[in-house]
């Protein structure tokens, strides 16, 4: 099979993969609920981790000498999501709180879509440098989405959404991958995008920080806190295992 068709391929099989969050159709109601905060909490570690472990220090080496550029695209990106979160908040207001979907659902599905879009780039960029280099990255990426997207539908559904919407528009966000992979074939590396991987790892700290960490923060319960903070932690240290591989690959 050609790059391109492994591309298209790569594709397809990460939307399926932002479907896992579909297995919450076949828990009972009592213990969704149990898993729902450390499955937030999970999203939290892998976004903070994903930008530290994997965005940042990429997008450093893809910038070259220019460090002080890429992080002033950084900080762009955890302004813009700042922004975008203050206007949501006015534009999506409401008397009723409870039937408001919160703003960092939309915050995650954007942010999830960008980096999806970035990842389709990166994998289709190493198909067509090798095959099976190509083939190494996607199950790399593969393996990094999962806790990912369990923890983004989970999101989705404490912001809000209720869960056939919640697997649609995850689905959706997965497409992007796609996307992105069909540009960097189109591009061949004739377009410079590299700011995007800064913009990006700013937008993931700000939600994980700023929106997702103050979610499963404010239990009174010690061991409920101990069960998130594990949780937290577990996301993060999947995120330097992934990395671990992809450098020692």
């Amino acid at each position: 099979m050609e790059a391109l068709g492994w591309i298209i391929t790569s594709g397809l099989i990460m939307c399926l993969i932002a479907m896992v969050g579909s297995t919450v159709f076949f828990m009972t109601e009592a213990t969704f609920k149990k898993i729902l905060l450390p499955l937030v909490a999970l999203s939290a570690g892998t976004l903070i981790g994903g930008a530290f472990l994997h965005m940042i220090p990429e997008g450093l080496a893809a910038f070259g000498g220019r460090s002080q550029a890429f992080f002033l695209w950084l900080l762009a990106g955890f302004l813009a999501f700042f922004a975008l979160e203050q206007f949501i908040h006015w534009h999506h207001c409401c008397q009723a709180e409870a039937s408001c979907k919160k703003p960092l659902g939309y915050l995650v599905l954007i942010g999830d879509g960008l980096h999806n879009f970035i990842g389709g780039l990166a994998v289709a960029g190493t198909f067509l440098i090798d095959i099976r280099l190509g083939i190494t990255t996607l199950v790399v990426a593969a393996a990094h989405e999962i806790p990912q997207e369990l923890g983004d539908f989970a999101v989705l559904l404490h912001a809000g959404w209720n869960r056939k919407e919640a697997l649609l528009y995850n689905m959706l966000s997965g497409l992007t991958f796609l996307v992105g992979g069909l540009v960097a074939y189109g591009a061949s590396k004739a377009v410079d995008i590299s700011f995007l991987v800064p913009l990006a790892a700013g937008n993931f700290i700000y939600i994980g920080a700023s929106d997702l960490i103050p979610e499963v923060n404010k239990h009174k319960n010690p061991l409920e806190n101990l069960k998130n903070f594990t949780a937290v932690a577990l996301g993060m240290g999947l995120m330097l295992v992934f990395r671990l591989i992809n450098v020692s690959g």
